[in-house]
């Protein structure tokens, strides 16, 4: 009777089965907590697109170092263009500046030349050498002003050939004109002094003598 009585005093033990019913019920909620946190980090990336994960960050620093890096090669290249214009823009301008004042100090030179060069032509056309005494000499200054003349050649400078030529102002200067039917109006019908010239530059204008038209005859010549 005693251990009936003892055994009804005594609660019955819980069932296993609430146990793990419990055990269930908190690995749920720490599932659920786990997807909320994860769905909260998703909401911060998805609000912060700059934010991502350490492989991608480095990434997204390399990709901008190489676009930096591109960036300043192609700047240094246009400048390397730059500079290689300019100087060969500078090479051609030196170069020309020193062709130009090579041109002016020959020709500056020349021009106190052409003197001598006249009076060596007005001696070889008025001089007729009688003996031969007078024909050595005369061959003697003849070779002087051949060699000068091979000389000026060599240098650039050519004579303007007027005489026969349509008279033209920026090589003849007119110091004479003279009616004539012979010869179309504005024709060099003979040479006083030869011109010469460097290139493009003028040395020296030839003066000339220009055909100018014929004049009418007067009226007291028609009548008489």
């Amino acid at each position: 009777m005693v251990d009936e009585q003892h055994q009804a005093d005594i609660p019955e033990a819980a069932p296993a089965t609430e146990g793990v019913e419990e055990l269930h019920e908190e690995d749920a909620a720490l599932d659920i907590d786990i997807d909320q946190a994860l769905d909260g980090l998703e909401a911060e990336l998805a609000e912060e697109p700059g934010v991502r994960s350490a492989s991608g960050v480095e990434v997204a620093h390399f990709e901008q170092q190489i676009a930096d890096l591109k960036a300043q090669i192609e700047d240094q290249s246009n400048q390397a263009i730059r500079i290689a214009a300019d100087f060969e823009n500078y090479r051609k301008r030196t170069a020309r500046e020193k062709e130009d004042l090579e041109n002016q100090v020959k020709g500056n030179t020349v021009i106190e030349l052409l003197p001598v060069v006249d009076n060596f032509e007005r001696a070889r056309s008025q001089i007729k050498p009688q003996t031969e005494a007078e024909m050595a000499i005369h061959k003697s200054y003849q070779s002087v002003y051949k060699q000068l003349v091979e000389t000026l050649k060599r240098l650039g400078v050519s004579a303007l050939r007027a005489e026969g030529q349509e008279f033209d102002p920026q090589l003849h200067e007119a110091v004479m004109r003279e009616p004539t039917a012979d010869h179309p109006e504005g024709t060099v019908i003979e040479e006083f002094v030869r011109g010469y010239q460097l290139g493009d530059r003028v040395l020296r204008y030839a003066m000339v003598k220009v055909a100018a038209p014929p004049e009418a005859d007067s009226p007291a010549s028609e009548e008489s």
